[in-house]
């Protein structure tokens, strides 16, 4: 993607920060961040000059209207991202993330922007026995995080059907990488884990650490974006690694990296933790997608930019 303008809301969160460092390569960006959990940290490394940072809210739709002016692309990251705060917070979370959602659609189809490409959740999915987990496939959202990301994909379809505003559904598996914070009690298990490690502390496993996911790194997230973007493809696609592996699985292998054994800790489970998670990615390799990181080369990365 070349000379094109783009807006990425959650800009200075996780995965908003690492596509807005990439697309500022070639393309103008503007980044939208209310830096709830985003970070000004997490873009102090981006071209200056091609990246505009605009402190504001995806719930302001008068403020997404006058960004989304001849925009090409909105990569729409924002959202409350963790299941156990909706479950604390369930009214919090389907204000940013559904009625959010909305906002930025109504923006872009009143801007006529070319194509919106969301970031949906794997968690749709819940606790199926059935794996891998396929788009088509019956859903069983177990939090109101993995509600109201399902809702964002119902109203983008709509969106597309009534008012003719492509877009395209990324469900996101597990996804890890450089900028992502290991401080929250939310946070996910791999910057957890490397963070306890590299301070010399017990990792903590909630459960018996025979669940497992379908970790997916943060650079091949980047890539399926732009490539959505690009395409002509529309609709709901799983973006993950295409592999399982058990959280016990992920402490050992970071232990044989980062030369360290503190052992771990087992905790009780969490309200909300699915068991099991694996993508089946071979819709989106209509767009051309296909993960280039394995599981070790994205933590070595990882691990090295500590």
């Amino acid at each position: 993607m070349k000379s094109k303008k783009v807006i990425v809301t959650g800009g200075a969160g996780f995965i908003g920060a690492n596509l807005a460092k990439e697309l500022a390569a070639d393309n103008s960006v503007t980044i939208i961040d209310n830096l709830s959990t985003g970070k000004k940290g997490n873009i102090a490394d981006l071209p200056q000059g091609k990246i505009e940072f605009v402190e504001g809210s995806i719930g302001d739709i008068s403020l997404l209207k006058r960004l989304f002016r001849n925009v090409d692309f909105v990569f729409h990251q924002a959202a409350i991202s963790s299941v156990h705060i909706s479950i604390e917070n369930p009214l919090a979370t389907n204000e940013a993330n559904i009625t959010g959602t909305l906002n930025v659609l109504l923006a872009a189809r009143d801007s006529d922007v070319k194509k919106v490409i969301y970031a949906s959740s794997a968690a749709v999915y819940g606790d199926t026995p059935t794996l891998p987990q396929r788009e088509e496939m019956m859903l069983n959202p177990q939090s109101p995080y993995a509600v109201t990301k399902l809702v964002g994909e119902y109203y983008c379809q709509v969106f597309q059907a009534v008012y003719g505003l492509p877009t395209i559904s990324l469900r996101y598996f597990n996804i890890y990488g450089p900028k992502q914070d290991p401080n929250s009690e939310y946070s996910a298990v791999i910057p957890r884990f490397i963070k306890r490690f590299s301070e010399g502390k017990t990792p903590i496993i909630f459960g018996d650490g025979e669940q497992t996911r379908d970790f997916v790194f943060v650079s091949d997230v980047v890539r399926a974006n732009i490539l959505a973007a690009e395409s002509d493809a529309t609709g709901i696609f799983n973006i993950g690694q295409g592999q399982s592996t058990t959280i016990n699985e992920i402490a050992e292998l970071i232990t044989r990296i980062m030369n360290k054994d503190p052992g771990v800790i087992y905790e009780e489970a969490r309200v909300g933790d699915i068991r099991h998670s694996l993508a089946d990615i071979s819709k989106a390799g209509l767009f051309g997608y296909q993960p280039q990181y394995n599981l070790e080369q994205g933590l070595r990365e990882t691990i090295s930019k500590l």
